[in-house]
């Protein structure tokens, strides 16, 4: 199978790179493998005293790990970022009136766009929603969007992750990282700054306050310590300069929403939550549930408070909903997607199952509700005994899942321990929705580290890479 080379394009083995890696690749030849080694070491240990860490969930060691961090950085041209982001604001623009319209007038459900049974059967569907006014009907404040590059070097959208996207903060410290390691290459090539996400981000949440609060007070809502991406929450909150709170901080009084201080009882405004709709208010949701705030709810369905990405958002992002996309893009906005999906397979559609079922060998298979790369088969790396049981699964419950082609994911140069690979990789830009949607250069660029993996995810063993997208 031939691999699109972010460096390279369609011929890996011609010696100059494509133009946009070209300043880069002058730049590299200056660090010997030995010295590259060195600077790698510097970044582990960097890492570690800062604490960029995270936990995976069953893991019986019970320690927390760096994410491996790759040296070399993937370039992408101004022109190619331009069109990434057109697409993405039209994808997102797309999703947040579909999500409105799905708790409201439900007119792509009448118009036989989308069937009902995909809203109202759907685990993500939150009924306590119906209704419900957000401000400025925006619901996905902050979509992290994943990106693939695929055949000739086509990019699709692989994934929409609006409900508590992650991985910012690695976005922003790799960037801080080669920074550090390669101040040089910084002045010499005209790379896209980043560093002001989390001013962007905090405007966007303070854009997103109820109606009539002109100074609106916003925390960063976790789960506690003990949650694998807890560095993220800290890392935001210190960056925007704003509370970290747990549900037990929080309390509801006369309507509102207050936090705890030592000055007293503060009003909060807006709750940007890094926890799961089922947790945020046990007196609506899951009922023994400590993470949450009781009576959450009933301030924000009063239009009192604002919760960043809002309530039932995952209607939108989960996967049997993917297919349907495209055609709500063209429904809401009369326009073609900028950005193609991944063909998919949607097993419910006993047609399409037949095919998957004859086809395991060569497809993709993901649970509609499965995350972190987790309730996955990839088929051309399975065993026998792997197909099979996915076949079982498949047979027993096939609206779980979903299926897609094997996707010749594009190959970026990267530094392992036996010299330079080529491994596959991905890209999660990062879309804020406040009075504008807006977009820093670049994203998180997950790398699968093990030779011939497509699982780019941290929990499965994947690293991250610093983005660069060049200006004119």
């Amino acid at each position: 199978m031939v691999f699109y080379d972010e460096m390279y394009g369609l011929d890996a083995q011609r010696k100059l790179p494509l133009d946009h890696y070209q300043a880069y690749q002058s730049w590299a030849k200056g660090y010997s493998p030995d010295a590259m080694a060195g600077k790698r070491a510097q970044a582990d240990a960097a890492f570690r005293q800062v604490g960029i860490t995270f936990a995976v969930y069953g893991d019986d060691a019970g320690t927390e790990r760096l994410i491996p961090f790759d040296l070399i950085p993937r370039v992408i041209p101004s022109k190619e970022w331009t069109t990434l982001q057109k697409g993405l604001i039209q994808r997102v623009q797309a999703l947040n009136m579909f999500i409105h319209d799905v708790y409201h007038n439900q007119n792509i459900i009448k118009a036989g766009v989308v069937p009902a049974e995909q809203i109202f059967l759907n685990a993500q569907y939150r009924p306590q929603m119906q209704g419900v006014d957000v401000a400025g009907n925006n619901y996905c404040h902050i979509a992290g969007v994943d990106i693939v590059r695929a055949g000739q070097g086509e990019f699709y959208v692989l994934e929409d992750n609006l409900r508590v996207p992650s991985g910012v903060s690695y976005m922003l410290e790799d960037r801080k990282m080669m920074m550090r390691l390669f101040p040089e290459v910084f002045n010499a090539m005209p790379i896209a700054p980043i560093e002001h996400y989390p001013d962007l981000l905090l405007e966007t949440l303070r854009a997103s306050a109820p109606s009539g609060v002109d100074e609106p007070n916003v925390v960063v809502m976790t789960p506690g310590m003990y949650n694998s991406a807890y560095f993220e929450h800290a890392f935001l909150a210190q960056q925007m300069g704003v509370e970290l709170v747990e549900g037990k901080d929080l309390f509801v009084d006369d309507g509102l929403v207050y936090m705890r201080t030592t000055q007293g009882p503060q009003r909060v405004d807006v709750i940007y939550r890094r926890i799961d709709d089922d947790y945020l208010d046990p007196l609506v949701f899951q009922a023994d549930s400590t993470l949450g705030v009781p009576g959450l709810m009933s301030v924000y369905r009063a239009g009192r408070i604002s919760i960043a990405n809002a309530v039932g958002t995952g209607i939108a992002d989960d996967k049997s909903t993917y297919p349907f996309i495209p055609d709500v893009i063209k429904f809401y906005l009369g326009e073609d997607p900028i950005l193609n999906n991944v063909p998919t397979y949607q097993c419910r559609k006993p047609q399409e199952l037949s095919y998957v079922l004859a086809n395991l060998s060569n497809l993709v298979v993901k649970e509609v509700h499965g995350a972190g790369g987790y309730g996955m088969l990839v088929g051309p790396a399975a065993s026998q005994a792997q197909i099979e049981d996915f076949r079982a699964r498949l047979i027993a419950k096939p609206e779980g899942y979903i299926a897609q082609p094997t996707l010749a994911l594009s190959t970026c140069p990267t530094f392992v321990e036996n010299g330079i690979a080529p491994r596959h990789i991905d890209l999660r830009p990062y879309v804020l929705c406040g009075k504008e949607t807006k977009l820093v250069p670049g994203g998180l660029c997950r790398v699968a580290l093990e030779e011939g993996s497509l699982v780019v995810n941290s929990s499965q063993g994947g690293g991250t890479k610093d983005t660069w997208v060049l200006q004119d």
